[in-house]
């Protein structure tokens, strides 16, 4: 506020201004025009007139007044001025959330340096590219009960990534983790085993079944489901003594018209009536139930494990019960008439819940909604649906002038995700000139079921999520493709759900190409990778354990050989190493690195 006599001044300046206005305007207004007479014409001349010269009084007046005006304006500026100077001359407090701005000093290349050496010093990318192809592995976090994570260990828990000594330079076709048991398929196709649901006394990895060639594996609560590459599944008991002691049945030698026995007790599920040159191409499982995905996009169901019948409607059979099941074996397989038609492109299981998606984009879940993990909102009423549902997830675009299809959906625990195109069009009424971004596609990832530890990744605490929420950190995003010279969409390239948590790689543009002929600054980098979701256990692996509701980047699977890279200090985020022909021990082969979330922790294994 100004001081009392500079208000004063400013108050009769501005006094004076008014009344001198008055006085001028009252004394010496401006003449009046009158119009002319019809018969006058505006043309005729007139008699000049002396300009107008305001008396000096008037004049007077007018100066002090104009210098009334210059004081107030005057005033007002040297009190501004002060004002800002006390305003800057306090320090501001400092906001201890606030971190403080910091920028990465050049790196500079040391004598002595090979190039490698110095891609590895200014690229944490790199880095982490090379080690993945240099020494392939596994690497696992979260709880260690079971002695998974870490066999060699008694701890309770492995807070962040660390390798499994075993799997040092193995590269495996498949991997399944579970609190207290982990199996495994190895580049040969044969089943490892390990953890104390395998065996209490033995701590590391065993081979069980062999010569089988298998590529892919489910799990159930007590039973291992392993797909081979010629379509048959095999199902074989979780335990040991139960390897040992169950039913083992007769195998074909090399030697014509001898049968042995197998070494392990193991029973085949293969459906029946299918036809000539089709064979089970996938599988997925839940806690009580398997799908099977056949070649001409059949889609079957059987119960996996042996303690508990599926009874949730997982199966996709209407009415069907331990009670109301057919005769014969008690882990046949049904196929779902439902699905018939439809020539389904992907399967995917949760503990009590399946999905279906076809190659046309239709999404259909059946089994429980507890947590409207299957899409629709929960009712009392029906809880459960046992018959295959369309989910209409065309709703979610209502309004938005987009045209989505489903191109992927992942299942877990009590959650569903749905990976969406959606493509902008012309709406009631637009003209294309006028349409911005007309014919662009963004890439969506939908989310439900539950969601009380954050397992959704929408950032949200929620009891049951039935109607698909967005995950805003993984939707719509956008990069620039410097070959194709475009703007491209970036999709996931794998979603890995577990119980209660879940981990993302994005597909987003890679580059592999450095090479001995490059520069020394050339530079590879990999896929970008977070998780969320329930972290008690430490299964996130960013070496906290508070439940993550939102996406978030960990660091490097290989945090020793970023300190021996001189980054100690430095935080980095994790990258995935896409697949890519490289030489490993004498001999060119193709892999990548893959994420395997399971029950309570987290697995990166290099794969074929």
């Amino acid at each position: 506020m100004l001081p009392s006599r500079v208000a004063r001044t400013a108050v009769r300046g501005l006094s004076n201004i008014s009344k001198s206005r008055q006085h001028c305007l009252h004394k010496h207004s401006a003449p009046t025009f009158r119009r002319y007479a019809s018969s006058q014409s505006p043309h005729t001349p007139k008699t000049p007139q002396r300009p107008y010269i305001p008396p000096p009084s008037v004049v007077k007046s007018h100066k002090r007044a104009a210098g009334a005006v210059a004081v107030v304006l005057l005033l007002s500026v040297i009190y501004q001025a002060w004002e800002m100077h006390e305003a800057f001359a306090e320090a501001p407090a400092a906001d201890a959330d606030q971190p403080e701005l910091k920028f990465e000093k050049t790196k500079k290349k040391k004598s002595g340096m090979t190039k490698e050496d110095n891609r590895d010093m200014i690229s944490s990318q790199h880095l982490q590219v090379r080690r993945s192809w240099e020494n392939p592995g596994v690497y696992a976090w979260g709880s260690n009960t079971g002695k998974v994570a870490a066999p060699d260990s008694d701890e309770a828990y492995v807070k962040i990534p660390r390798r499994i000594p075993f799997f040092n330079d193995m590269l495996l076709r498949d991997l399944k983790l579970d609190r207290m048991f982990g199996v495994a398929v190895t580049e040969k196709g044969d089943l490892l085993q390990w953890g104390k649901g395998y065996s209490e006394d033995e701590a590391q990895p065993t081979v069980t079944l062999k010569g089988k060639n298998l590529k892919q594996l489910a799990i159930s609560r007590d039973r291992i489901l392993a797909l081979s590459s010629s379509g048959t599944v095999y199902s074989l008991p979780i335990s040991k003594i139960d390897q040992e002691e169950g039913f083992k049945p007769a195998e074909s030698t090399w030697v014509p018209f001898w049968n042995s026995r197998a070494q392990v007790s193991y029973r085949k599920i293969n459906p029946d009536g299918l036809g000539w040159n089709e064979k089970v191409t996938s599988i997925s499982g839940g806690l009580e139930h398997l799908l099977l995905l056949t070649s001409s996009g059949r889609v079957f169901s059987a119960a996996s494990g042996s303690e508990d019948y599926p009874a949730r409607g997982q199966l996709g059979i209407p009415g069907l019960t331990w009670f109301t099941r057919p005769e014969g074996r008690y882990d046949m397989c049904h196929e779902i008439g439902t699905l018939k038609g439809f020539n389904v492109a992907k399967i995917a299981a949760g503990d009590y819940h399946s999905l279906a998606l076809d190659k046309e984009g239709r999404c259909f879940s059946f089994g429980d909604n507890t947590s409207g993990q299957l899409g629709f909102e929960w009712s009392a009423s029906t809880p459960v649906i046992d018959l295959p549902s369309l989910v209409p997830l065309q709703q979610l675009y209502l309004g938005t002038n987009q045209v989505p299809k489903v191109t992927n959906v992942s299942a877990g625990g009590l959650n569903s995700f749905f990976e969406i195109d959606a493509t902008r069009v012309l709406g009631v009424g637009e003209e294309p000139g006028t349409v911005r971004g007309l014919g662009r596609t963004y890439a969506d990832v939908w989310a439900a079921g539950h969601g009380v530890k954050g397992s959704l990744g929408t950032g949200k605490w929620v009891h049951s999520q039935g109607v698909p929420a967005k995950i805003a950190g993984l939707s719509g995003m956008f990069e620039y493709d410097e070959v194709k010279n475009i703007m491209i969409p970036i999709r996931m390239a794998q979603l890995s759900v577990g119980a209660t948590h879940t981990a993302a790689v994005m597909d987003n543009v890679t580059y592999l190409d450095a090479s001995v002929k490059s520069s020394e600054n050339d530079t590879n980098w990999g896929a970008d990778a977070l998780l969320w979701g329930c972290n008690e256990y430490y299964q996130v692996g960013n070496g906290r354990r508070n439940n993550t509701p939102s996406p978030v980047y960990i660091q490097p699977l290989d945090r020793d050989a970023e300190k021996d890279a001189g980054r100690g200090k430095e935080q980095h985020r994790l990258h995935i190493t896409p697949r890519h022909t490289v030489k490993f021990q004498g001999r060119r082969i193709s892999m990548e690195q893959r994420f395997e979330c399971g029950r309570h922790l987290t697995g990166v294994y290099s794969s074929v």
